[in-house]
């Protein structure tokens, strides 16, 4: 029953192979056993982080013309006006 439940558990989930270099396979198999975690709880959390700041990205994108255009040409000058 075990491993019915892990495959009802797994089976929403997308297989993704990719390619690393050496080193970067060190790095994360190093990061992997401080944490405790595995590879792919690792590069999971790692893609959310990196999509979420990629959406970020985006919306300043966006965002600029509307900032440029009320003064705010820096990170600073928009920190001052919401503050």
């Amino acid at each position: 029953m075990l491993c019915c439940t892990s495959c009802i558990t797994m089976s929403y989930m997308d297989v993704l192979t990719i390619r690393i270099p050496d080193e970067l396979a060190r790095e994360l198999e190093a990061i992997c056993k401080r944490r405790q975690q595995s590879t792919s709880e690792v590069v999971r959390e790692s893609l959310r982080r990196y999509l979420a700041l990629e959406q970020l990205r985006e919306v300043r994108e966006q965002l600029r013309p509307h900032a440029e255009a009320a003064g705010a040409l820096t990170d600073e000058d928009v920190f001052k006006a919401v503050s």
